[in-house]
């Protein structure tokens, strides 16, 4: 080999550029290096709530017939195993409290995917050019900003509060990019529906309504699509049941809905759905067979005989009640330690797996900021710092989430009174 090449740079495409987002490598990196830390930032699901014993029985009758062994073994389809496609349509009929009949869907209608994540990234590919828009809550997934900017697409960011997104600030927007001649640009909008990643706060139900309302007026010069992230659909501890935004998508043209069984399940099974208007069924497919050929048949299978059995259902709601318990724990702790904190509020979420809490404006939480410093190293506890879920330049760098979702309430307890303490010396520091 000529030693001049050894040493050459490598030329990377603008792709891998622009998916540099570190935010998640930077937080495992700090995991690590840290290993005392307690962990309010781990998006984990709770390992006792695994269901080994349910897997392990149904994988052993799953496998016990040699034919039907050999087959699970074998490549599946792209669309995913007819066979789980088929489970899915009575238990998304349940979710959303119709029969299979009156839903009128077929097991074509639905796309199996690697997780909820994957989808996200197929809508990437299948709608966004770069220079395109997508407008999205504030605060919002930030691993969905990251496969934003990996197709060099830009995201905008649209006015929420506690009952998520504000309609009239999505028109504001849309009818602003019109004047500025974007209006073009605009291909999405991105909402997570159920007890949002980060915020923990729901979409309330006539702005559902009514953002696809806006989507439809807003469809001029092309479509103006809704991608409906229900990633924590069935982590619902109270409060209202709320109906899918793709409910009231009657045509069936603008909502396109994901779900995943990664946090009511398994996220190891990595099995996720998705329903796409008609003329992204192809799109969706062609793209994802570029990638995998189908995900992975064996845990397809699993899901739908998991499903099958009637098992699935009771085994959602003893991670219902786990949950429960560590949320109003987290809360318990929020009310014990943070109530004498000035300026420090947070939000009461009824599902989902994380807490928002919001600092005075002149306490930066970023990963450079002096409380990320005095929480990790002096303090051995660790958060999600909030600016990582923004879009473009509307940054608030005074928030951040905590998850509940992977320690004993005990240890939740230990966490938040350690990161109150932290917050009170850089307080204290004016």
């Amino acid at each position: 080999m000529n030693a001049s090449n050894s040493s050459s740079p490598l030329s990377l495409s603008n792709r891998s550029q622009w998916a540099s987002r570190g935010a998640i490598s930077f937080l495992m990196q700090q995991g690590v290096e840290n290993p005392g830390v307690l962990s309010l930032a781990a998006g984990l699901v709770d390992p006792t709530t695994l269901p080994v014993e349910l897997a392990q029985q149904q994988l052993t009758d799953l496998l016990a017939d040699d034919a039907r062994a050999r087959e699970c073994l074998q490549y599946g389809t792209t669309p995913g195993s007819e066979h789980l496609r088929r489970e899915l349509l009575p238990f998304f009929a349940g979710l959303e409290n119709t029969t299979p009949e009156e839903l009128n869907l077929t097991a074509d209608d639905l796309l199996l995917t690697t997780g909820s994540q994957q989808l996200l990234s197929l809508t990437c590919d299948a709608l966004f050019n770069p220079g395109d828009i997508c407008l999205v809550a504030a605060p919002t997934y930030f691993v969905f900003l990251g496969a934003l900017e990996a197709v060099g697409a830009q995201a905008i960011s649209v006015k929420t509060d506690g009952d998520g997104m504000c309609p009239d600030a999505l028109d504001e927007t849309l009818a602003s990019l019109e004047q500025e001649g974007k209006l073009d640009r605009v291909k999405l909008v991105y909402l997570v529906s159920y007890y949002e990643n980060p915020s923990g706060v729901s979409l309330a139900t006539e702005r559902r309504k009514r953002i696809v309302e806006l989507a439809k007026k807003w469809s001029k010069s092309h479509r103006l699509m809704i991608l409906e992230d229900a990633a924590y659909r069935e982590l619902q501890y109270d409060g209202e049941v709320y109906p899918s935004i793709w409910s009231f998508d009657t045509d069936r043209q603008h909502v396109i809905y994901t779900q995943t069984f990664s946090k009511s399940f398994s996220p190891g099974v990595r099995v996720g759905f998705g329903l796409v208007p008609d003329e992204l069924k192809k799109p969706f497919s062609d793209l994802k067979g570029n990638d995998d050929f189908g995900s992975a048949h064996l845990n397809q299978r699993l899901m739908a005989v998991v499903l099958g059995s009637g098992k699935y259902a009771p085994h959602v709601e003893q991670v219902k009640t786990s949950y429960t318990t560590k949320r109003d724990a987290m809360l318990a702790a929020a009310d014990k330690y943070f109530s004498d904190i000035d300026g420090v509020t947070w939000e009461h979420p009824h599902g989902g797996l994380y807490v928002w809490m919001s600092l005075p404006d002149n306490i930066p939480t970023g990963f450079d900021s002096p409380l990320f410093e005095e929480a990790v190293q002096r303090h051995n506890v660790m958060y999600v710092p909030g600016e990582l879920c923004f879009a473009g330049d509307a940054v608030e760098r005074n928030h951040m989430r905590l998850s509940y979702g992977v320690l004993p309430p005990d240890r939740i307890d230990e966490g938040m009174r350690s990161l109150a303490d932290a917050i009170r010396v850089i307080a204290a520091q004016g």
